[in-house]
């Protein structure tokens, strides 16, 4: 499933409409409904608003994508590795990434984004997630996620992302800007 079918499905098993929903994450109900026919996708602090008020964790929303069918770039016993994102110009600690399932959009949308997956699970909440960046098409995340796991089996402490793409946010809607 992808990310609007996996928040449609949440929301109705919360018992929530979208009504209900776009109140709690002070958002029209347009946007709502826009998000749930996947022609738009919420900004990354409304995906952690979802994943908080709906009490799931952000791989359910999203979908498990890569990790789901191995494809993630945790190597045990390896320790953690420092992330700097240049487009988001953060900088992250993390042992394990997962990417998202393949988003809908535009033509110039990005396909997929980047997580960090750190700690334990928690009861109501999952584990815990940081968006690390987005990606254009299945070839980048999946050269990002080896290249992640060979940084984690040779003990880099350090790691930039190679193959992000840099995105701006325009109507509800991301798009990559060159």
């Amino acid at each position: 499933m992808e990310f609007a079918e996996n928040l449609r499905t949440i929301r109705k098993e919360r018992h929530f409409s979208q009504e209900e929903l776009a109140e709690l994450l002070d958002v029209s109900r347009q946007a709502v409904s826009k998000w749930e026919q996947g022609s738009g996708y919420p900004e990354t602090e409304k995906l952690l608003a979802l994943s908080r008020v709906l009490d799931c964790s952000l791989d359910d929303l999203m979908g498990t994508g890569f990790a789901g069918r191995g494809e993630s770039a945790s190597t045990a016993g390896t320790g953690s590795l420092l992330i700097t994102s240049p487009h988001e110009g953060k900088v992250f600690s993390c042992s394990n990434v997962c990417a998202s399932g393949k988003m809908a959009g535009g033509k110039n949308a990005p396909r997929y984004c980047l997580f960090s997956v750190d700690g334990a699970d928690h009861p109501y909440w999952g584990r815990a997630n940081t968006f690390l960046g987005w990606y254009a098409d299945e070839a980048s995340i999946k050269a990002e996620i080896e290249a992640i796991r060979q940084a984690l089996i040779k003990g880099v402490s350090n790691y930039t992302l190679q193959y992000s793409v840099k995105t701006e946010s325009r109507w509800m809607r991301r798009k990559i800007i060159q």
